[in-house]
């Protein structure tokens, strides 16, 4: 199978952005946790998605391309919504069906990206996988909190 670079980049591309906004989204909320388990939670969440970002970033350097640009005004619609959000209910349950909210716009994001660029194959698809593996097993862990 021949490998279509352009299609590698734009689903590591959907990677650095989705781990980006969830990471950014983790940073803002994590203030307001008051339940130090969800706060653990959320902690090693975040790990694991600067870990999955960077090899997305990695893998889109090593085919000499540009990592997604920084979004100064959707960073700002993302931390608004958040505080919105949380300015009445700060309550585990809230928190953590917010942050599965995020997860679930987040697998359907990638979901469209996979079947636009379906030829897509190797490190792309191993990234993307991975991600979307994290996403589906925190939602399932974070259940417990809602």
């Amino acid at each position: 199978m021949i490998v279509n670079k352009k299609n590698e980049i734009e689903v590591l591309k959907e990677v650095q952005k989705n781990t980006e906004m969830a990471m950014k989204a983790i940073e803002t909320i994590t203030p307001k946790v008051y339940d130090d388990g969800l706060a653990l939670q959320l902690s090693r969440q975040a790990l694991k998605y600067s870990a999955i970002h960077n090899k997305a970033v990695d893998g889109i350097l090593e085919d000499r391309a540009m990592p997604y640009p920084a979004n100064a005004v959707k960073d700002a619609m993302l931390t608004g919504g958040i505080h919105m959000n949380t300015m009445f209910d700060t309550s585990s349950s809230h928190i953590a069906e917010l942050v599965i909210q995020g997860s679930n716009r987040g697998l359907t994001s990638m979901w469209k990206t996979l079947n636009q660029y379906g030829e897509a194959s190797g490190k792309s698809m191993e990234v993307a996988k991975e991600l979307m593996d994290f996403e589906e097993k925190s939602i399932e862990i974070l259940k417990k909190y809602l």
